[in-house]
């Protein structure tokens, strides 16, 4: 079976953050998906069937199944628009949170993805403990949102990843305004075996919402500050959010599976 391995949200190979992609005939079993998610250890391996004139996508991390991944859909989406059908401009995925829509344009991709309803949190002891630094808000969707007052807080942070598999939210998305950007981010995911996601587009669908209505502006340019890093160009329309970013191919493989 082929496997790609593209790096999202990035014009480069190294940069944005790695998937995994496999676009089949038919599905495998469960066992096998997460068998070679584990295998690549890498956040996120995607894995597709066409069905009609949609594609079925399920997003595996090595700690399990997840509900949604924005790197892993713009990583299917880019192998599907270069390698296995080459005169789509729009790829249609029928997934666990929906009907997701990613569309091409030239050498950008835009992932329409729900946005998280935010629900203010309590800043709480064992929050500070874990992050190690104090936000001055919190809030809770799939995953706990903190915002801090300094981008330097958010680059040189070193969370405690055994306390954040203790405190709320699947994820924790730190965040803060840029200076050179409208806001910068980092993503940790212990509870997914996963100790940071390098640039996360689900983390976008509560980051992006926050600072739209924050900075009361239409698009924001995000900026994901890991080792690696990643630009993401956002905006909203209702409760959808919409991330654009490039794609990068960094390899073709045959997994032998029996």
């Amino acid at each position: 079976m082929k496997q790609y391995v593209v790096d999202a949200f990035s014009d480069k190979v190294f940069g944005g953050n790695p998937a995994a992609v496999c676009v089949m005939d038919q599905w495998l079993s469960d066992e096998l998906m997460m068998n070679i998610t584990i295998e690549n250890n890498l956040s996120d391996t995607a894995f597709a069937v066409k069905e009609k004139d949609k594609y079925k996508l399920r997003w595996f991390t090595p700690g399990g199944e997840v509900d949604l991944c924005g790197h892993a859909t713009l990583a299917c989406a880019y192998i599907i628009f270069n390698y296995v059908e080459t005169d789509l401009q729009r790829v249609v995925f029928s997934t666990m949170s929906g009907d997701l829509i990613v569309n091409k344009y030239d050498d950008l991709y835009e992932l329409d993805l729900p946005a998280y309803d935010l629900r203010k949190a309590e800043i709480t002891q064992e929050m500070i403990e874990a992050i190690g630094a104090t936000p001055i808000e919190a809030y809770l969707g799939r995953d706990l949102l903190c915002i801090f007052d300094n981008e330097d807080t958010i680059r040189y942070m070193k969370p405690n990843m055994d306390k954040l598999k203790q405190i709320d939210g699947l994820l924790l998305q730190v965040t803060a305004a840029g200076r050179e950007v409208d806001c910068v981010s980092r993503s940790f995911a212990p509870k997914l075996s996963i100790l940071e996601d390098p640039v996360c587009g689900s983390g976008h669908c509560h980051i992006a919402p926050y600072w739209i209505n924050k900075l009361n502006k239409q698009q924001i340019v995000a900026y994901q500050a890991s080792k690696r890093g990643g630009t993401l160009y956002c905006s909203m329309e209702k409760d959808r959010v919409k991330l654009s970013g490039k794609a990068s191919l960094y390899s073709i493989a045959d997994i032998n599976i029996g």
